[in-house]
């Protein structure tokens, strides 16, 4: 039994307003790549209406605005990198570099080398996306990234001090106050004043995420982010209270953010329903939020917990939320989610801000084969080999040989027979 209380309005101006963003970010990219600088100007007097002397803040432009953060703000954002930090420091321990001898005098290693440089996006809009700023900077200077490029958009003609504030104290070593398409396209390929970077990371909204489509395989991208999604599996035990709000906690996002509700009790569901509307009646962000509720909310109510499991499994959601009397049961019923949230104590929005685990997550099913940015992103792990003992490398020599000529390789074949004669007296047919 599967019931729907409410389900999500789609309609053909999805498709076209998608294609729409293809084809702007298309044309923008290649804008960029021809006139450089000159285009990202033109693009952000044209969308930011900011057009400063740089981009770029200097140093003394950073402790200016650094300066002006209130302490305590400033006080949040070292607890919070600490956190993020940490967690990922612990990701980088568990990637440990291994060298193993196979046979006798073959040794085969692997080895995890940080990319050389990263194009770091931190959102603005609407909100300055401060927390963003940790994920994506903190993370790569814990892998050992050498160069991070950070980008950030004014706000309304302002500058987002407190993000340019986390940037700074992330370890960014460029920090540039620019956004949208522009940015990433700077970044990713080069201009007179931007030096190209090797992998983008980041958020952003639809023109950043279609970017980042569009730019992956020149460079590296984190994963595809699109609009933020929430899920939550509710049992009959669950508050309806917290899982309204932490429904339209992720809603407010914006008004193309996915808020879906799976639960085992349809009175919890209707009960749910009915405070969301009471809630969005006086909410700061209800011009968001109740968009996204009225047009991509759902409300499902199935028969138990592992039809409940089953069914937010296809969903492939961003967040998953937990709300049941036994949470943890999901750790184990579950494998397609960006981020799990367990029990009431934990709540989707600690991920977005200060628990530690990063909050760039894979959006629109990407969570069916990918995970969300970690220190592992921004690794490129590597494998080398060496063979020292002769009669091994004349054995796999023969051994090449055999298998490269069933495939008609008879360069790769011969490369074998040459190791297989030199080291193993073995004739070669084809030298005279």
């Amino acid at each position: 039994m599967t019931k729907y209380l409410k389900s999500a309005q789609k309609t053909a101006a999805d498709g076209e307003r998608a294609q729409n963003v293809r084809n702007t970010v298309h044309h923008i990219i290649a804008d960029v790549r021809q006139r450089g600088d000159l285009a990202v100007r033109e693009y952000s007097e044209q969308f930011d209406k900011w057009s400063p002397a740089s981009f770029e803040l200097g140093d003394d432009q950073i402790a200016d605005i650094v300066a002006t953060v209130p302490e305590q703000v400033l006080a949040d954002i070292r607890m919070v990198q600490d956190r993020v930090r940490a967690f990922a420091q612990h990701q980088r321990n568990s990637l440990a570099d291994f060298e193993i001898e196979t046979e006798p005098g073959v040794f085969l290693g692997q080895k995890s080398i940080p990319v050389s440089s990263v194009g770091a996006y931190v959102p603005g809009g609407r909100y300055p996306l401060v927390a963003s700023a940790h994920m994506t900077v903190v993370t790569a200077k814990v892998a050992g990234v050498e160069r991070v490029t950070a980008c950030t958009p004014p706000i309304r003609g302002e500058i987002p001090a407190a993000t340019v504030a986390a940037l700074h104290l992330a370890g960014a070593d460029e920090i540039f106050l620019l956004g949208g398409t522009q940015a990433i396209a700077a970044m990713a390929v080069g201009t007179e004043t931007i030096e190209k970077v090797d992998m983008l990371a980041g958020p952003g909204n639809a023109y950043v995420a279609e970017g980042k489509r569009q730019l992956f395989g020149e460079v590296g991208i984190d994963l595809f982010a699109g609009p933020t999604e929430v899920l939550i599996v509710a049992d009959e035990y669950a508050d309806p209270l917290v899982v309204a709000v932490d429904l339209l906690s992720q809603a407010e996002h914006g008004p193309d953010s996915p808020a879906v509700l799976i639960t085992t009790s349809e009175a919890l569901g209707q009960s749910v329903i009915a405070l969301i509307e009471k809630l969005l009646s006086d909410m700061p962000t209800a011009d968001f939020a109740g968009p996204a509720w009225h047009n991509h909310g759902e409300v499902v109510v199935v028969e138990n917990l592992d039809a409940a499991y089953i069914l937010a499994d296809s969903y492939a959601s961003e967040h998953v939320q937990i709300l049941t009397r036994n949470p943890r049961e999901a750790l184990d019923k579950m494998r397609n989610y960006g981020a799990l949230f367990l029990g009431e104590g934990t709540c989707v929005s600690y991920g977005d801000k200060v628990i530690g685990t990063n909050h760039t997550l894979p959006t629109g099913g990407a969570a069916n084969y990918t995970g969300g940015l970690w220190v592992g992103k921004y690794l490129k792990t590597v494998t080398y080999q060496e063979v020292t003992d002769p009669a091994a490398s004349a054995a796999l020599g023969e051994l090449c040989g055999r298998a490269a000529r069933v495939e008609s390789f008879e360069g790769h074949a011969r490369s074998g027979d040459i190791r297989a004669h030199k080291f193993g007296g073995v004739a070669l047919s084809w030298i005279n």
